[in-house]
């Protein structure tokens, strides 16, 4: 084996060993980011969550979300709005809102945008 040869397969075994180690830590629950190379989010809970409080009722669909972490972004960046109560499907790539006062798609729009993505629909319900 030449010296060529044996730096290529050094750099393949350690390329193994890091995905490994990746996977180990994500079963794990460990890792420090999520698939789409961002840091893990922690959830935001509304401080309010008596559904009676919140007589506005909306649908978005959300594009650009591709994993757990990308919808917790979402959803934590629309709790962020004052008076909104926001929970994100991923795999429907939609929010159902639930409001204190009635809220504009230009509203919901810029929130998303902030987080990187980008609304595709809006629905009041």
């Amino acid at each position: 084996m030449n010296t060529a040869s044996v730096i290529i397969v050094a750099f393949a075994a350690l390329l193994v060993i890091y995905a490994i180690r990746g996977t180990i830590l994500k079963v794990k629950g460990k890792s420090k980011s999520s698939c789409c190379g961002t840091p893990e989010v922690i959830s935001r809970q509304v401080d309010d969550t008596d559904e009676s409080h919140y007589p506005y009722s909306y649908d978005l669909t959300i594009d650009g979300m591709k994993c757990s972490n990308c919808a917790r972004t979402g959803e934590n960046t629309l709790n962020r709005t004052d008076g909104v109560w926001a929970k994100v499907n991923l795999g429907k790539k939609e929010a159902h809102i639930l409001a204190k006062h009635p809220m504009q798609q230009e509203d919901f729009s810029r929130a998303i945008a902030k987080a990187g993505y980008t609304l595709t629909a809006f629905q009041e319900c």
